[in-house]
């Protein structure tokens, strides 16, 4: 009989999911459009664009006028639908428009990161989510091909989440998968994972023929890996089944040039070691974030310690038998930041986080530039270098994020304009700092 693209999806990725049995044969080798490996990945997220983060853009939460409107799940249900709407919409003309690829171009980087929600393509069942987000993501896409600028789409929020909790403490509180819940829902049903699936076919069609441009698709953000198997086991079967949806997505044998983007689930390089290598798989890579403020151990940690912690990071880089792009992390080392732990949360740095005691104020660390110290601003620069020098041993990395409304220390565009980012992120102040 013949195979539909979904059964042969399926097959491959069933037959993979059996370890690959003896005699399989190789897949055939991938033209991505970057050079990964031999060229470093320098990007931006476009964080709080097409996914709301409360503590990116505090001014459209605080604006509601009612507090419990912590994540995207609630904009659209607990107030007016067309107040909803408008302020989304406005907000997508205006948070990243061309002049931002631009910039971003101008700044030498080559990379954009864009996150996007499942509820941009699928909507059922009573979510309350507000649709609308594509066109600007196809715009988005157009206006990095004018610039120059390789793009990564990235699944940060899928059907049940797949890490949306505010329990977990030593990762902070996961209002960017669109629904804060008590605990990852996602993994539960597989109805869950089959409409993420069909998201997966959805951006892997669209862009198919656009992989000079979309060079990357990554089919799910930041999954709750640290519950243990009852995430793992599934997200395994998800990853195969991914790599068939992205790698072929014409509905035949005929493979597209779309690199499939990984992450690790939290659970470090070392436990990924022989998954979907080549040459039986080609086009694979591994996003790993990395972030030093989501614990209270992390916070109390010297400047020195912090850097230190962030070079630490080279020889599992440099020796991950996938291409690995740190595709999260920042400059910042305190949760300061408003709301960076949930709209209404306090911050471990200065206690005001429930059960967290207290390392110093949040003064002069977070908010706008105008109120850091020189040696602030000099901290910043030895934690960007450090932190480029250190996933340059891997295939590059990716800032969180490009900008945001309150939180200077954690926006690279604010970076460039106060001087601890350089204009040319091959520049170094301190070349040695790891040494």
């Amino acid at each position: 009989m013949v195979l539909s693209l979904g059964h042969l999806a399926s097959a491959v990725a069933l037959f993979a999911f059996g370890l690959l049995a003896q005699g399989a044969p190789a897949d055939n080798p991938i033209s991505p459009g970057f050079p990964y490996g031999s060229q470093k990945v320098r990007g931006v997220n476009l964080g709080g664009w097409l996914v709301l983060e409360p503590w990116i853009t505090p001014s459209l939460f605080d604006g509601t006028g009612n507090p419990n409107i912590i994540d995207e799940w609630t904009f659209g249900q607990l107030q007016d639908r067309a107040t909803a709407t408008a302020k989304l919409t406005a907000h997508w003309n205006t948070w990243i428009t061309e002049s931002d690829f631009a910039a971003i171009a101008a700044a030498g980087l080559n990379h954009v990161r864009i996150p996007i929600g499942f509820w941009a393509f699928d909507v059922s069942g009573g979510e309350p989510y507000i649709q609308g987000q594509v066109p600007y993501l196809q715009k988005a896409v157009g206006w990095a091909r004018n610039h120059g600028i390789k793009v990564i789409v990235d699944l940060h929020g899928a059907p049940g989440s797949q890490n949306g909790t505010d329990m977990n403490v030593l990762l902070g509180s996961f209002d960017n998968s669109g629904h804060k819940v008590p605990s990852p829902q996602w993994q539960t049903s597989q109805s869950n994972i089959d409409r993420t699936s069909a998201v997966i076919k959805t951006l892997a069609s669209m862009f198919r023929d656009q992989s000079d441009v979309v060079t990357m698709i990554a089919p799910l953000n930041e999954p709750a890996g640290f519950i243990g198997d009852s995430m793992l086991t599934p997200l395994k079967q998800y990853w195969y089944d991914s790599y068939g949806n992205i790698r072929f997505p014409y509905g035949s044998s005929r493979q597209s040039n779309t690199v499939v983007l990984l992450h690790d689930a939290f659970q470090g390089l070392s436990y990924w070691n022989g998954f979907q290598t080549a040459p039986d798989f080609q086009g694979v890579a591994m996003d790993t974030h990395i972030y030093q403020m989501f614990s209270q151990d992390e916070v109390s940690r010297s400047n020195q310690q912090h850097i230190q912690s962030a070079c630490s990071h080279a020889s599992d880089l440099s020796s991950f038998d996938l291409w690995t792009v740190v595709g999260e992390w920042t400059p910042a080392m305190t949760d300061c930041a408003k709301y960076l732990n949930g709209r209404g949360v306090g911050a471990r740095y200065d206690g005001s986080f429930p059960g967290s005691t207290r390392v110093g104020s949040c003064t002069g660390l977070t908010g706008k530039s105008s109120s850091f110290s020189s040696s602030y601003k000099t901290f910043l620069r030895q934690s960007w270098e450090a932190q480029t020098i250190t996933y340059e041993k891997g295939a590059g990395w990716i800032q969180w994020l490009w900008k945001a409304e309150q939180a200077d220390d954690w926006s690279y565009q604010a970076g460039l304009a106060g001087g601890w980012i350089p204009k040319n992120p091959t520049d170094r102040q301190y070349p040695n700092i790891c040494n």
